[in-house]
């Protein structure tokens, strides 16, 4: 006879719960303010429960992989990325504007969402083969890692996968030991780089600047994503509009808001409260990982670890302060609940390492 206890043993066994229920209650609020954000589409909503189901999928296998297995693809990840950025570069698709995508005869993709993982990984391993000897030398050359894809995303232009994908490799180097005073260093030389880098950026990008310090000098034009996110955040109040009783979504003052700005649906709906249980969920999330990553057993996972939650915490920190005003509206969906498949890939392939990390070490440790 068919065992169901046991199957579902199996199943759950390199499955974190306590994770599992952040990322539920997270995915259950998604499909709850999509329905509202499509005017009642049943069919934007089950177009999201088909990306959970595989980004879930993707999630149960790397949570399955040993760990070591996770070092042996971390160079072959990295490389190939790497293949294809310099494919876009070369070959890519433009479509508006921006040359993002590669067709590779079945699938046209986005290989910068790739990076997302591979840089991180990638870095990770080499301070591990390294953790014995470490040197200012070893930061130097994983800040080198860290660079070349960073500049072929810049370049496509995608700015916001661009500062996904640096804040990663950043947090890596963060947590590998990069001295206080380096860190100071490259913030002045930054600040001293500014004016070059200003004369870099395409035109839309300074206007994304731009009205950062003033939406109103453009309110119908390049200000006006930034002007109707924060009048529909504030509009909601305390305790909200109610469900579906949004005006600015539901009279379409509200622009992308099954995808970057659907927290300011989720906002307007659910109000001041509502936001709060959603930064609960979020906090809790956070701090699962930073939880999993004060556990990890080695060098290259606490090193994994770490940077996948504080790289999601970017992911979120971004997102909200661009739809309050903030930061500049650079195209980062609000993590899980943002309609979209490839986004919810990448992240949910980021919480099966986590996953991995925190049972096969628990299994170890047992």
């Amino acid at each position: 006879m068919i065992n169901v206890q046991q199957i579902k043993r199996r199943f759950m066994l390199h499955l974190d719960p306590v994770l599992l229920y952040g990322l539920g209650a997270l995915l259950f609020v998604s499909l709850v303010v999509l329905y509202s954000s499509s005017d009642g589409s049943w069919m934007r909503v089950l177009g999201q429960l088909m990306n959970i189901l595989v980004a879930f999928t993707a999630l149960w296998i790397v949570a399955n992989m040993p760990l070591h297995w996770l070092m042996r693809i971390a160079v072959p990840m990295y490389v190939l990325g790497m293949a294809l950025l310099i494919g876009v570069a070369l070959f890519g698709e433009i479509s508006h504007g921006a040359r993002r995508w590669l067709n590779i005869g079945v699938a046209t993709i986005q290989p910068s969402e790739l990076m997302k993982i591979a840089v991180p990984l990638m870095m990770a391993w080499y301070f591990e083969k390294h953790e014995a000897t470490l040197t200012w030398r070893n930061h130097l050359i994983a800040a080198v890692l860290l660079a070349m894809p960073f500049v072929l995303i810049v370049r496509q232009p995608d700015l916001g996968t661009s500062i996904l994908i640096a804040a990663s490799g950043f947090y890596v180097l963060f947590l590998a030991g990069l001295s206080w005073r380096v860190m100071g260093a490259l913030f002045v030389g930054a600040l001293a780089s500014a004016p070059f880098v200003w004369g870099m950026l395409h035109d839309y990008q300074r206007h994304r600047i731009m009205m950062l310090l003033d939406p109103s000098q453009d309110a119908l034009g390049k200000g006006y994503h930034t002007i109707q996110g924060m009048i529909a955040v504030g509009s909601g109040g305390f305790l909200g509009k109610g469900y579906m009783e949004g005006t600015q979504t539901h009279l379409d003052f509200l622009p992308e808001r099954s995808t970057d700005f659907i927290f300011a649906v989720y906002s307007e709906e659910f109000g001041f409260l509502g936001n709060l249980l959603l930064l609960g969920i979020y906090i809790f999330i956070i701090g699962r990982g930073f939880i999993i990553t004060a556990n990890a057993s080695t060098y290259f996972t606490r090193l994994m670890a770490g940077s996948i939650t504080l790289t999601f915490f970017t992911y979120t920190f971004v997102n909200m302060g661009m739809v309050t005003g903030i930061l500049p509206v650079v195209g980062v969906p609000l993590p899980l609940l943002s309609y979209g498949g490839t986004s919810m890939l990448t992240l949910m392939l980021g919480f099966g390492v986590l996953m991995s990390i925190h049972t096969h070490q628990r299994l170890v440790k047992t």
